[in-house]
């Protein structure tokens, strides 16, 4: 009513600025302000706070025309400019604001609200003075935003100051507590409330957004946590109503509170109206072609919006859904591009915040309606549908927030209200996030719920584990595993069917990357098979996907070749028929890329998901040109050198080969096609046009290429039978790799190199399942190894320019076969040395610490380990990085001492004590002095530097421990190995103190029995095998003491019945514990503590024997009990613990007996002929319960 009356010019302005002469300074601006913005966008900051500062000076509030202009020049300065007030200028722009609501006429609130708004936005935490007029008891956002104000728009302008509010920028203080939650509680109770009569849809639509978008900012910026489940169940409960809110057909009425529960929870559906068919309504162009027109649409504010009309496509519907074919996903605040690969843009760019900021009814991006959204705009009804859709949009981006802002175990407590479960035969689907998938007009807003279904089944592995399909046979209820199961294949089933429908290649990438999340943590172990069949088979056509209309790559005719009734697992009907054969082709131009990445990722999470599966190792056999375009499925092979055949020679790899299916021309069509993907030029690229092109172009974008890098390292993995086929030609794969300039393809390169490496590791180590003819000859594992030391491998260990390739390098370096290693030529094994020796020299911790790693690896080779010149220069080196800043270096480096000590105590058993007598006694001071440091350090050091004590101290020889500065050294070494074993530390550090207590008594050297520290060593072990609360600590502890070999080695009389009395108690509480994970550790303890009081009783002398028997009286039963367990348990093959065969654990009962006998009793002592009649009992009852093993109970011991 005022801005049109006081045009510049008109009599209104005239009269104006004659009572206030600021009016004209006013007016101008106003005028002016959008034709000098790129002049006024070179100005300062603070001038223009000045500015505005002044206008408000000038401009009293009894005029309510002028405080009208001067907030729209507020609002449309700061909008414009994007301008940073100043706190100072900040502070009295509020207070001129705030006092205008409070004195000036109700109908200039909305111009008002708009400049307080701009005014706020991401100024939250400099507002702190102001916060109790505002958002206090009678604030006035409180009051202006209540359900009872008349003024809708006014009520809405209200809501987005107090979003724009809870906005917050990194690095500086959130919204205070209090406030956050007064502004979450006034959000949530406008998205519970309905409509209001006097409220038109749009300003409804947006009322919603911005109560929408203030949840969403409290809980991005300002890390609110909905620790109380009525906040998270009431929030989750409106952002599933506004999830489906105007989607056409579906009406959801929801409780006002979601509960943590495994069934699916009410969410009734309100009767609608019947629609009309969806060729006349939902789809009224699609038997008919439209003429490209452009439309105009005029905003509120005058503005103009052009929308231009695609042509329609014919008919797409997919066994009934209406689902919209546009080619684009426009960009919007809620669902802009970084949101395709990272999730839903918490606040966007500032610029298009501050368009927000501003007047919904300005050109801003919840406004707007793309090009890419004008079909089903229309057939939505227009501006309304638009809207609606944004509502979709921003309820799934507030939902995304709150997946990121909750644990995962609170969050899968909700799992059935937005993941789909197999309906019950009659009953209708529940609605879901995938309804949202299938039968949302808006591709954008597919997108968004598939992002949050992603987000859902991140790092759902653990939950998702109890799945388990069971028999079909009926029960009286459904067991939770096959309720999860059911979802799973619920979900398989709807991702597959978007997948076939979907016409946006945006959203298309987002199904395909929602598969891949399913199938990186669904336990298809536990599943029936046929599931990952149905994903390959349908991903498959989109591998070659071609970037124009026709190809018979991507049209979905190709795409529901494999077999529509692979989805429902029944013959298509005849409205599915004749859907299919009018299915229209894909056009893919820039997202093609895309597309193809992300069916590559898919492939690669199918075969690294609980690898190798049988299922999967089929689907590798299928031919090459199974479901793949025709052009496909050539298979060029690289042109090789004579030392690089594609499939190596040798009857098990021709056996491999012809165990392929017939008609196959390669034994892995995926390995062929990565290969082909990472070296070969593109099909196109051999043309006329792109003869002079740079190299780069010719071949397939980076990522293409690195997916399928990331995908061979996948097979090599978990496949790598099927991997060693192509071994050579591999090799020559990652040297064409590691030659290229593009650093992270020679990453990639180096990866799949150290995965192959690895790979042949596995299948050589003395325990594979794998036969050894079935496995790479050692004479072609040196050929390979030869090559790569040959190429670029050599330059990417010595590229100090680019440390990560340096590191995956050495990585890759340290898996050689060590029987490879050493049928290397003399000079590759000294280029490795010496690289790796120089390596350790680093600046870099990355390089440092894979250097420390590969020099632990390689002391462990038999051609090494017995070479003292390699190990000492090993061993200073190793020195040198555990003083190293980084925790990382230092992890490492005690990893490696741990090993190269495990090589000290190989070399004790070796008939030629050589390297004993030159090893330095200098260096292995050293070593024990930096253990000792080391022992002191974090758990990731700890817990190698106790074991790496453990050995050193074991391996010391008599002339060492003669000298009198070991003798400091030893007594200090064996301290720190008892204050490990007894502090709280980490489970794994006490473990490896305890192994190394053990290791410390196997040294007949040592002083046991007589130093001092032998009782403070042997009071740890048996407070630990008595309290501790982990048992694998307990059993380690328990092996320890079973150590030594003689009496005198316990200590005194006193020591030895401690320790006796403590191995007791211990057996007594084998089965005390609270945490359930420990009880499948019980046997395995009992096993030990029993092999340990058999070995006390083997070495037991007479003045021991009065403690054994007094304990016998008080616990005969309960130890006869568990020794005779521990016989028969042996027998069985049941305790996972046991170390010994059945016939040595008779062997070790008949030891002590006769160990018993020979001891000579004291004179009138009884002990002995108890002792000896509680062990003859037991052997008897064990042979009568072992019938055939009668015959061990023989005199043959005697």
């Amino acid at each position: 009513m005022g801005s049109a009356a006081c045009l510049p010019g008109s009599a209104r302005c005239s009269r104006m600025t004659a009572l206030c002469p600021a009016w004209r300074f006013t007016c101008s601006s106003t005028s002016s302000s959008l034709r000098t913005t790129a002049r006024a966008a070179e100005w300062p900051p603070r001038d223009v706070s000045a500015l505005l500062v002044r206008a408000c000076q000038l401009v009293p509030l009894n005029q309510n025309h002028l405080v009208s202009k001067v907030s729209q020049l507020i609002h449309r300065l700061l909008n414009r400019l994007q301008v940073v007030v100043d706190e100072q200028n900040l502070d009295f722009l509020l207070t001129y604001t705030i006092s205008a609501i409070r004195q000036c006429s109700s109908w200039t609130h909305m111009e008002i609200l708009q400049a307080l708004a701009a005014l706020v936005y991401c100024n939250g935490s400099k507002c702190q003075k102001h916060l109790p007029d505002l958002l206090g008891q009678s604030g006035l956002l409180m009051q202006l935003s209540d359900l009872s104000h008349s003024d809708p728009e006014v009520r809405r302008a209200a809501v987005h100051c107090m979003a724009n509010l809870c906005l917050s920028v990194p690095g500086q203080p959130y919204l205070e507590e209090s406030y956050q939650h007064v502004c979450f509680q006034a959000f949530l109770t406008i998205l519970q409330s309905p409509k209001s009569a006097d409220m038109d849809d749009i300003t409804f639509c947006m009322l919603l957004q911005n109560a929408l978008k203030g949840i969403q900012s409290l809980l991005n910026g300002g890390k609110m946590r909905l620790t109380q489940t009525e906040h998270l169940g009431a929030l989750l409960a409106v952002l599933k109503k506004a999830m489906f809110h105007g989607l056409p057909g579906l009406n959801i009425e929801m409780p006002a509170v979601l509960y943590p529960t495994p069934l699916p929870q009410y969410d009734g559906r309100s009767p609608v109206k019947p629609q009309q068919p969806e060729s006349t309504s939902a789809r009224p162009c699609a038997n008919k072609k439209k003429k490209h027109k452009v439309k105009t649409k005029k905003t509120h504010q005058g503005e103009k919006v052009e929308e231009e009309e695609e042509p329609c496509s014919e008919p797409e519907a997919v066994l009934g859904l209406s689902m919209d074919r546009a080619d684009a996903c426009g960009q919007s605040a809620w669902c802009a591009s970084p949101w395709g690969s990272q999730g839903l843009p918490v606040d966007g760019g500032r610029a298009a915040g501050r368009e927000q900021a501003s007047s919904p009814f300005a050109s801003s991006s919840w406004k707007r309606v793309s090009s890419s959204e004008s079909d089903y705009s229309d057939a939505e009804g227009g501006m309304q549908g638009s809207y609606q859709a944004k509502v979709r949009q921003g309820a799934l981006a507030c939902f995304l927030s709150t997946i990121k802002s909750i644990e995962k175990k609170v969050l899968y407590g909700y799992w059935s209200a937005f993941v789909p479960d197999t309906p019950e035969l009659g009953s209708p689907q529940s609605v879901s996030l995938m309804t949202l998938t299938l039968k949302d007009p808006s591709p954008k807003t597919r997108a968004c719920a598939l992002q949050v279904l992603s987000a859902i089944l991140e790092g759902s592995k653990q939950f998702l584990s109890v799945a388990e399909d069971t028999s079909d046979h009926k029960r009286a209820f459904t067991p939770f595993s096959v309720t999860i199961a059911s979802s799973i294949r619920e979900l398989h089933r709807c991702l597959l069917l978007a997948l076939v429908a979907e016409s946006s290649s945006q959203t298309l990438t987002q199904i395909i990357k929602c598969l891949a999340n399913l199938v990186s943590n669904a336990p298809y172990n536990r599943l029936k098979l046929s599931l990952l069949t149905k994903v390959w088979n349908h991903i498959k056509p989109y591998i070659r996907h071609k970037e124009g209309p026709g190809s018979p790559a991507c049209t979905f005719g190709s795409a529901i070749g494999p077999g529509l009734s692979l989805l429902t697992d029944q013959e298509p009907t005849e409205e599915q028929d004749l859907s299919i054969r009018t299915t229209p082709t894909i056009n893919y131009t820039k997202d093609n890329v895309n597309v193809r990445v992300s069916s590559l990722t898919l492939l690669g999470a199918i075969v690294s998901t609980h690898a190798p599966l049988p299922e999967v190792q089929l689907l590798l056999q299928q031919p090459c040109s199974s479901g793949l375009s025709s052009s496909s499925s050539a298979t060029p092979h690289l042109s090789t050198p004579d030392g690089w055949k594609t499939f190596p020679a040798g009857p098990a790899l021709e056996e491999a080969s012809l165990s392929s299916p017939k008609g196959s021309s390669e034994p892995c069509w995926l390995i062929r096609l990565c290969i082909s993907t990472v070296v070969l030029p593109k099909e196109d690229s051999c043309s006329g046009s792109d003869a002079g092109s740079a190299l780069g172009s010719t071949y397939e974008p980076s990522p293409m290429r690195l997916e399928a890098l990331q995908v061979l390292a996948h097979l090599a993995r978990g496949y790598f039978s099927m991997a060693q086929l192509y071994l050579m030609e591999l090799g020559e794969v990652i040297c064409k790799c590691m030659c290229e300039a593009n650093p992270s393809i020679q990453l990639h390169g180096v990866k799949l190199l150290e995965e192959l490496g690895t790979g042949l590791i596995q299948q050589h180590k003395p325990d594979s399942s794998m036969a050894p003819e079935q496995r790479v000859p050692v004479h072609r594992v040196v050929m390979f190894w030869t090559a790569m030391l040959n190429g670029p491998l050599p330059r990417a260990l010595q590229s100090a320019e680019h440390p990560t390739l340096q590191a995956s390098a050495c990585d890759a370096l340290s898996s050689i076969l060590p029987e490879a290693f050493s049928s290397l030529p003399n000079d590759k094994q000294i280029l490795c040395i010496t690289v790796l020796l120089g390596l350790n020299d680093s600046k870099n911790h990355l390089v440092k610490a894979a250097t420390s790693r590969a020099l632990g690896v390689y002391v462990l080779f038999p051609c090494l380990r017995q070479d003292v010149i390699f190990v000492a220069d090993t061993a200073n080196a190793i020195l040198m990085s555990l003083q190293d800043k980084s925790l990382n270096v230092r992890a490492k480096a005690a990893w490696s001492l741990g090993n190269l000590t495990d090589t000290l105590i190989v070399n004790m058993d070796t008939p030629d004590p050589s390297f004993q007598d030159e090893f330095s006694g200098l260096l292995l001071l050293k070593m024990l002095q930096s253990a000792i440091q080391a022992s002191t350090d974090k758990d990731k050091v700890k817990s190698n530097a106790v074991r790496a004590l453990g050995n050193l101290l074991h391996f010391l020889q008599p002339s060492h421990i003669e000298r009198p500065r070991f003798a400091e050294i030893i007594e200090e070494a064996i301290q720190a190995l008892i204050s490990t074993v007894v502090n709280e530390a980490a489970m794994k550090v006490r473990w490896n103190a305890c192994y190394a207590m053990g290791n410390v008594f196997k040294n007949p050297a040592l002083p046991l029995g007589t130093a001092p520290w032998t009782s403070q060593a042997y009071r740890a072990l048996t407070s630990v095998v008595m309290s501790c609360k982990n048992f694998k600590v307990r059993i380690r502890s328990a092996a320890a003491l079973s150590v030594p070999g003689k009496r005198v080695q316990y200590g005194s009389l006193e020591q030895f019945a401690q320790i006796w009395s403590a191995l007791v108690t211990a057996l007594q509480k084998s089965e005390d514990t609270t945490d359930f994970l420990e009880f499948k550790y019980c046997a395995s303890l009992r096993t030990h503590i029993c092999q340990a009081l058999l070995h006390l009783l083997s070495l037991a002398s007479a003045s021991d024997l009065p403690c054994i028997q007094e304990t016998l009286k008080l616990n005969e039963d309960m130890i006869r009990s568990y020794i005779l367990q521990f016989l028969k348990s042996g027998a069985e093959g049941d305790d996972p613990g046991a170390v010994y065969t059945p016939q040595e654990r008779d062997r070790m009962v008949r030891v002590a007996l006769k160990h018993m006998h020979s001891v000579q009793a004291l004179a009138g002592d009884t002990a002995r002929g108890v002792i000896v009649g509680f062990l003859e009992d037991i052997l008897t009852v064990h042979c009568d319960s072992s019938g055939g093993q009668v015959v061990l109970c023989g005199p043959s011991d005697q």
